[in-house]
């Protein structure tokens, strides 16, 4: 009988999480039985085909609104009254020492609840959610109500911005283990928490299905096209890289920018792409299914992303394992990938000179000279993010922390045992 867990996450499934998608169904290769629990989603406008396909496995925290979760909270007061006060006064602790007020937290009890009454209708032993947020937050507190152990992926860079405002300390202590997906993200949790706390952090890379990569083509684009993909928000860049184009194209070199994404500075950038007279030059998809993003990363000769802030960009390994160079800041776990002059170009965030030069340098680049850093780039992306080899690093974890509780779940009780 497989082992069951638990995935938690915040929204599910999103344009911008198809590495968690892939991770679920790699853990599901390794044999386990994967219940997939999310606080909203299920009215998103979605674009891809195997999206749409995990939401209708989906159980939806909020579906049914606050009322939904009043019954989950009494029910857990009634049963274990002790452990529910425990998880109360938990739930202040957090408040006090976080951005949100009280009632937030408060919610995120009754959440909890929820949570807890569904993995044990499933039978899950471990619970496992990405982001240190509000997500971990939930499965914390559903470990303090009875709930399963837990443990959480901490990805950057919002829980390096709050830290202690998250109570990251606080996640990182009682979780059964916790994932960074970078040694630079190891290093950040390190510091928020004391030494003994460290054998906890294990790193475990984002992965990528070798069906996404396989039939690459081996020949570079020499079209003049550079392909930026992410969410249009502040700590991507894009505003740098649109006056990183104005230069370009002051200079008269030719070239051709694609904005793979929206979001919520869209028409400031729009208005930016205007007052330079580039509307020609740089288009801006909207939001596109992860085929579409793959057809955009092939049909450029490189990515470009000049992030102000990151934890380890999804798209960057999936550029290089389509054999695409990558131009990007050195920022976090970039550079663990990325290597300058051998699969890419690094300069520095906010930099807009060194920007310029590097897409100046990209765009004269001969195809012999793409082809080889695109080789490159192809054998360092699969080499340290196979999504079969990091399933199974997680595998070893879930075993680990779940199996033993499955096992004392099922064996035989002494006689009035409670």
């Amino acid at each position: 009988m497989p082992t069951k867990i638990a995935y938690f996450i915040n929204q599910y499934p999103k344009v911008s999480h198809s590495f968690i998608r892939r991770e679920i169904a790699a853990v599901e290769e390794q044999g386990f039985a994967v219940q997939r629990i999310a606080l909203r989603g299920w009215d998103a406008e979605i674009v891809d085909d195997d999206d749409r396909a995990d939401r209708e496995r989906t159980q939806y925290v909020l579906r049914r609104g606050m009322a939904g979760l009043l019954a989950p909270l009494a029910r857990q007061l009634l049963a274990r009254p002790g452990r529910f006060f425990a998880a109360l006064a938990l739930a202040c602790r957090m408040a006090a020492r976080g951005e949100r007020p009280l009632p937030y937290h408060l919610v995120y009890l009754a959440e909890a609840a929820q949570v807890v009454e569904w993995t044990a209708a499933f039978g899950a032993h471990h619970i496992h959610a990405h982001f240190g947020t509000n997500s971990t937050e939930i499965v914390m507190l559903a470990q303090a109500l009875g709930g399963p152990s837990y443990s959480f992926t901490v990805h950057g860079p919002e829980e390096f911005d709050k830290p202690h405002a998250l109570g990251l300390d606080e996640k990182i202590r009682r979780s059964a283990f916790t994932v960074a997906i970078t040694s630079f993200c190891q290093s950040q949790l390190y510091r928020w928490v004391e030494q003994d706390a460290w054998s906890k952090i294990e790193i475990v890379h984002c992965g990528l299905d070798r069906g996404f990569y396989a039939d690459a083509p081996a020949q570079a684009s020499i079209a003049p096209r550079l392909v930026c993909v992410g969410r249009l928000c502040e700590q991507k860049g894009q505003l740098l890289l649109v006056e990183a184009a104005a230069q370009l194209h002051r200079k008269g070199i030719a070239f051709e920018l694609v904005l793979a994404g929206d979001g919520e500075m869209r028409a400031q950038i729009e208005e930016r792409i205007r007052r330079h007279g580039l509307q020609d030059r740089i288009r801006i998809t909207g939001w596109i299914s992860g085929k579409q993003v793959r057809d955009e990363l092939l049909a450029a000769r490189a990515l470009v992303l000049p992030s102000f802030a990151e934890g380890l960009p999804v798209v960057i390994m999936e550029a290089m394992a389509l054999r695409r160079p990558v131009l990007t800041t050195y920022v976090a776990g970039i550079p663990e990938l990325v290597l300058q002059g051998e699969n890419g170009w690094l300069f520095p965030a906010g930099d807009l000179e060194r920007l310029t030069a590097s897409m100046e340098e990209c765009l004269a680049a001969s195809p012999e000279q793409l082809e080889r850093m695109g080789a490159a780039a192809q054998a360092r992306a699969v080499e340290r993010h196979s999504i079969g080899t990091e399933a199974a690093k997680l595998a070893r974890l879930f075993t680990l922390h779940a199996a033993p509780q499955a096992q004392r779940a099922h064996a035989p009780q002494p006689e009035g045992a409670q």
